[in-house]
């Protein structure tokens, strides 16, 4: 198993808008509808919610205006690294298995939790990797071909043009 960067570093990426996005952008449309005058089963019908929720909406509109309708930053613990941390993990990880000192260049989850603790000296669990990973740093899961070492490309590019036809012939 080894991870590698999902997408080309040049192509920017835009992400479509999430769920609590989209949501966010439903209210403070209603917020605007509000400050038109439109009734509440009107504003409901246009963005396609119930009418309760446009009524509570409204309530909250009457009592703090939009911003009481926009997103609340989410709570919870903060993450053990901070920005430049990942940014310094991520170096060391484009680096390769090798440079730290593993046998081949394969990074695992267990490797790559020994490389944050060894940059950033904060020790994270298997799943905390995986989101570091897959979240923050946008890399994905690559699973390396099963290949024969001992594997002669030019042998087998011989044996498909010559011996497999004199076989198939030979049914």
């Amino acid at each position: 198993m080894s991870f590698k960067p999902s997408s080309v570093a040049s192509e920017p990426v835009i992400p479509p808008l999430a769920r609590p996005q989209l949501a966010e952008a439903r209210r403070v449309r209603a917020a605007e509808l509000f400050g038109q005058g439109r009734p509440s089963v009107e504003i409901a019908r246009m963005l396609e919610v119930s009418d309760e929720s446009v009524r509570r909406w409204k309530r909250v509109w009457e009592e703090g205006g939009t911003g009481g309708l926009r997103r609340r930053p989410a709570t919870g613990r903060p993450p053990k690294l901070d920005d430049g941390q990942v940014e310094q993990v991520r170096t060391a990880l484009e680096r390769g298995a090798q440079a730290h000192g593993f046998e081949t260049d394969l990074w695992t989850l267990e490797r790559v939790g020994l490389v944050v603790e060894w940059v950033a000296g904060v020790s994270l669990s298997r799943a905390s990797v995986w989101r570091l990973l897959t979240g923050r740093l946008g890399w994905s899961l690559q699973r390396p071909g099963r290949r024969a070492v001992e594997r002669d490309e030019s042998e087998t590019a011989r044996w498909i043009a010559h011996e497999r036809p004199r076989i198939k012939r030979g049914r």
